[in-house]
């Protein structure tokens, strides 16, 4: 570790789920000189499957759930936003996190929140992306990386990867090729976003 790095930029990711993306974070920022380490796992889901994989990396976890806050996500996100800063997170990253965020936890992370979905954007915004790119006969569907900004997957798009759609594929054949390569892009997008834009700013 040379003295001009600064040091790792504290992620906090955040689920709904199994996590897989979350868990290729994991252990990308757990590389000798990767330039961000997750430092929290978040979910609004106390059964998400990824806690227990970030407990076993040794990743501290919260869980706020959305229930108890009843129509009011801006109360919800406050929550959240309480624990990020307690874990004196820098940046964001959404894993399939299944909540829209409102203009208050989007205002106050704009440009440190990342997120990645399972189409080559701007195409397919949105939900069953690998529904759609095989109805509409499209050669190749895949995965993006962007910032997070109020419209929906709508933000700067950062790194994309391409997946070829093979002429037999199935919505789930598909999605698992995309995902395999989510694994791959996720980390190396953040890796490249904490070494430059947060270090520069």
């Amino acid at each position: 570790m040379s003295d001009h790095h600064a040091s790792p930029s504290r992620v906090a990711v955040l689920i709904s789920g199994a996590g897989s993306n979350m868990a290729a974070l994991i252990d990308a920022g757990g590389q000798p000189d990767a330039p961000f380490e997750v430092v929290l796992v978040l979910s609004n889901k106390a059964e998400a499957g990824g806690l227990a994989v970030a407990e076993a990396k040794g990743v501290a976890t919260a869980v706020i759930p959305h229930e108890a806050f009843g129509k009011d996500r801006a109360a919800h996100e406050q929550a959240v936003q309480a624990v990020l800063e307690a874990h004196g997170v820098e940046v964001v990253a959404l894993a399939g996190y299944m909540r829209l965020l409102t203009p208050f936890l989007v205002g106050r992370w704009a440009g440190r929140m990342l997120n990645i979905h399972p189409s080559l954007l701007p195409k397919y915004r949105g939900l069953d992306t690998h529904v759609r790119a095989i109805a509409a006969g499209d050669a190749e569907a895949g995965c993006s990386v962007h910032l997070v900004t109020e419209g929906v997957d709508d933000g700067p798009v950062l790194g994309q990867t391409a997946v070829p759609v093979l002429p037999d594929d199935t919505p789930a054949s598909l999605a698992q090729r995309v995902l395999d390569s989510e694994h791959r892009l996720y980390p190396r997008v953040l890796a490249e976003f904490c070494r430059t834009q947060i270090r520069s700013s």
